[in-house]
């Protein structure tokens, strides 16, 4: 009979593909985990992974028990939810991963209304720039711009969000107000810095036009929103964190217009588990209440 501890090791495993980042995760040294595995295969009778130079593949029969161990995982994780807390009463922790700006300027706020509202309830907000692979459960929601890809995903859009030109006082006051698109290419921008773009929807100002003369360049959306309001150049910023600074002066409203949608994921095994749920419904009902704010002056 099989140690049902080992398959903790098997999972973690099976989802990073190495030794030393399933050892992170799992906080032991990458002894264990190979010793594990090595136990876990003895016990079985079968080969469970092909040992190659850049990691670790699942085999047939590996791929079989993935599904089986993965079932048993998120009973195991429903266990305290189904015996303790009420469907009324969400607890627990629930990671969220999102980009760094709308993760700061408007998911921050709206998860600290759902505190209130539920205060048994721990959103761990993570941001990157790539996006965060839920099947590996580095995260078990995920709010992105683009629809992500993965196995056993439920993917659904929100909501949509604008993007605007904008400027400081101190800018114009040197360089003068842009009153037409075309008069654009003349002047100078803050960007992204280009070959650090994770994920090509989020270099924007491309929609817009390839700047000439770029000031500054960040893969931090708030960094740039910074430089903006100094004077450093024109952005193109999102309606949701632009507000927040009143020194950010909106050119050719009617002319650029620039939208992007929202998007929440999460593991179908994760859907309709409680806490997960009370996430996912607030996440729905915010960016619906807010679609004016996301997109509208």
């Amino acid at each position: 009979m099989f140690n049902w501890n080992d398959l903790i090791f098997f999972l973690e495993l099976a989802r990073q593909g190495r030794l030393m980042p399933a050892a992170r995760r799992l906080k032991v040294d990458h002894t264990t985990v190979s010793r594990r595995i090595s136990e876990l295969e003895k016990d079985l009778s079968l080969k469970l992974f092909d040992r190659k130079p850049d990691g670790f593949v699942l085999t047939e029969p590996g791929h079989r028990l993935f599904a089986v161990a993965e079932r048993i995982e998120q009973e195991a994780v429903g266990v305290e939810e189904t015996l303790q807390a009420a469907p009324s009463a969400p607890r627990g922790h629930v990671r969220v991963a999102s980009m760094e700006g709308i993760g700061a300027f408007y998911l921050a706020e709206r998860f600290a209304e759902l505190a209130e509202k539920e205060p048994g309830l721990v959103v761990e907000l993570v941001t990157e720039r790539h996006l965060i692979n839920l099947t590996k459960r580095e995260a078990d929601i995920s709010i992105s711009f683009v629809p992500p890809q993965g196995q056993r995903l439920a993917v659904r859009r929100l909501g949509a969000f604008r993007l605007a030109l904008y400027a400081a006082p101190d800018y114009v006051r040197r360089f003068g107000m842009p009153r037409t698109r075309a008069e654009l290419p003349s002047h100078t921008f803050v960007d992204y810095v280009e070959d650090l773009v994770a994920i090509q929807p989020v270099h924007w100002l491309l929609d817009v036009l390839e700047p000439l003369k770029v000031s500054f360049r960040s893969t931090s959306m708030h960094a740039q929103q910074n430089a903006v309001a100094r004077g450093a150049g024109i952005g193109l910023l999102p309606l949701f964190s632009a507000k927040s600074n009143p020194r950010l002066i909106p050119i050719l409203t009617d002319e650029v217009v620039v939208m992007r949608d929202i998007y929440v994921s999460v593991h179908e095994d994760l859907e309709f588990m409680g806490r997960f749920r009370a996430v996912l419904q607030h996440l729905a009902e915010v960016v619906q209440r807010d679609a004016a704010y996301l997109t509208e002056f």
